[in-house]
């Protein structure tokens, strides 16, 4: 862990929704000691189509926005998002805290960390990134849990399924993108705990 510390100032996470990128991120930060920050709150896109927490009906722009697009219509549009409103925001935030010895260090995680985009920022110093996978079941089985798929309206369904299709698309693209470039990625059904997750990542990190 000492090497981690010592040779890295800014740690990020990429992979698509539902894959665990928050949970490993907080849980890094948490144990190095070093500022969390997520890519979902720096600009806005159409959200999850379905009823959450706070029990908001789904906004008829978002419904309208799932119900409308193909998949990879979606997929498209959100890597567009991606490029055009969050890339240039995430640059300055990692530089600064790369360079700028007197800044906290950082973990960011994100979908908006797709491998093409930030590949120049990996390969700067201080900066280490590593994407997470999972099969298909796995996204399936959190996406309708969440989502408390089992008991919507069919319309509402139709609006889940095309959210989980295109993190599926997503997913298979990031995956092929991280390899082409070389870089780090795990599958989180590789490991049975959050802590094991964790243990993993810090070590291949230091071992890079």
């Amino acid at each position: 862990m000492d090497k981690l510390i010592n040779e890295t100032r800014v740690i990020l996470i990429g992979g698509s929704s539902h894959a665990g990128k928050s949970t490993l991120g907080l849980a890094l930060a948490a144990k190095l000691g070093w500022s969390y920050r997520s890519t979902d709150k720096l600009a806005r896109h159409p959200g999850r189509p379905w009823v959450g927490a706070d029990r908001k009906a789904i906004p008829e722009h978002v419904a309208e926005y799932y119900r409308e697009l193909s998949v990879e219509a979606l997929f498209l549009d959100v890597l567009s998002h991606y490029e055009k409103n969050v890339l240039s925001i995430v640059e300055v935030i990692v530089r600064s805290h790369a360079s700028d010895l007197s800044a906290e260090c950082l973990v960011l995680e994100g979908s908006a960390l797709w491998p093409e985009f930030v590949a120049n920022l990996v390969d700067a110093l201080g900066v280490k990134a590593i994407w997470l996978t999972a099969s298909n079941q796995l996204f399936q089985n959190r996406i309708k849990r969440e989502s408390n798929f089992c008991n919507v309206r069919k319309d509402e369904k139709h609006l889940i399924q095309k959210f989980l299709d295109r993190t599926l698309f997503y997913d298979k693209h990031m995956r092929e993108e991280v390899k082409r470039l070389g870089f780090m990625c795990i599958d989180v059904e590789s490991v049975s705990t959050a802590d094991g997750l964790l243990k993993k990542c810090m070590e291949l990190m230091e071992a890079s």
